[in-house]
């Protein structure tokens, strides 16, 4: 990798060196300011309603002024009005946040995806070259996209987790998946998802979701509201599986549960206090499941809990009580993915 020279300036300036890398991606949008918070424009701009019409309505020429006309019941309750003839707005994309990816491998596997654009990468201009680093730099190259060598400091006051080992991506924001097509059923493979009830912890939600990707799951729910979701600290320890594992943020946890049942999944709830164990589950773990885990100390939700099929518990041989959520995250989705990839007699 070539040799990156290093740029001036405080967070809020654009200091560049001549000996910056380049990446042909001339004409690309300026990069981050002030703390490096990017709000990407990934929801699509709103189409004018347009202007009123003041003209003449029946016989005499006389002004009309009669009511509005909506195309539909959904734009008048967002207020949004669509004559005939006019094109309905758009609907904003929902998104899981994500702009902001540090890290190393975090970073690799953005571009390795190449689900979501990326507009500008910062590479430490201090850094040492490795195989990762220069992965980073030839891909970006190849997609044109724009690299800046930066001062260390300048970087690091920018950063957002507590080591992004010198490097940092600026991309649109993960889109969310879609829930009704998460829960439905294919040929020859009964859905596999974990649902997170209440984690706020942004380095568990992304231990737990690099854990999801190793063992196969096919999506993961989260709670719109009191959880936490893509932050730039999730981003990094997730290593990348949020590029790779889908997503659906739903409004209410213990009815998004209920959907799933009518949808004959099976919900498998873990909790420290219940009577059986994760390894007595059996052939349940190959219909289709999905696996909710607790809030870290508190648990599982009295709601949640009750709309669970059954809970199992890892059993705890030590002097503690419980493992870390994303702990108990690995092992039980493993232990689910064993019994649907055992080799039938």
């Amino acid at each position: 990798m070539a040799p990156r020279g290093a740029s001036s300036g405080s967070g809020s300036g654009r200091g560049r060196s001549a000996g910056r890398p380049t990446s042909g991606g001339a004409g690309r949008t300026s990069g981050p300011k002030g703390t490096g918070s990017r709000s990407a424009g990934g929801t699509g701009a709103r189409s004018s309603s347009g202007s009123r019409s003041g003209g003449g309505g029946g016989g005499g020429g006389s002004r009309n002024t009669g009511s509005r006309q909506f195309a539909s019941r959904g734009a008048g309750r967002t207020g949004g009005v669509t004559r005939p003839g006019e094109t309905p707005m758009r609907k904003p994309e929902k998104t899981l946040g994500g702009e902001q990816v540090e890290g190393r491998q975090a970073v690799r596997e953005l571009l390795i995806a190449g689900k979501r654009k990326v507009k500008e990468i910062w590479i430490a201009s201090d850094l040492d070259e490795n195989e990762v680093i220069d992965d980073i730099v030839q891909m970006a190259k190849n997609e044109r996209v724009m690299l800046l060598a930066v001062n260390r400091r300048k970087l690091e006051a920018v950063a957002r987790s507590e080591a992004p080992q010198g490097v940092i991506a600026f991309a649109h924001p993960l889109p969310e998946a879609d829930f009704a097509d998460m829960i439905k059923r294919r040929a020859g493979r009964a859905p596999f998802l974990v649902a997170v009830d209440g984690v706020t912890d942004p380095g568990n939600l992304g231990a737990l979701l690099r854990c999801c990707d190793g063992a196969g799951v096919d999506g993961v729910v989260l709670p719109r509201h009191r959880a936490v979701h893509i932050t730039p600290t999730a981003a990094k320890a997730a290593a990348g599986a949020v590029e790779h594992v889908p997503m659906a943020v739903v409004g209410g946890l213990p009815q998004a549960l209920i959907r799933m049942k009518d949808a004959g999944i099976w919900i498998i709830g873990l909790d420290d206090a219940a009577d059986r164990t994760l390894f007595e589950i059996g052939d349940l773990a190959t219909e289709g499941v999905c696996l909710v885990l607790g809030a870290e100390g508190a648990g599982l939700s009295r709601l949640a809990r009750e709309r669970c099929d059954v809970i199992v518990s890892i059993p705890m041989l030590g002097r503690l009580s419980s493992l870390n959520v994303s702990a108990a995250a690995a092992l039980a989705c493993y232990e689910i993915t064993r019994a649907r990839t055992a080799p039938t007699a």
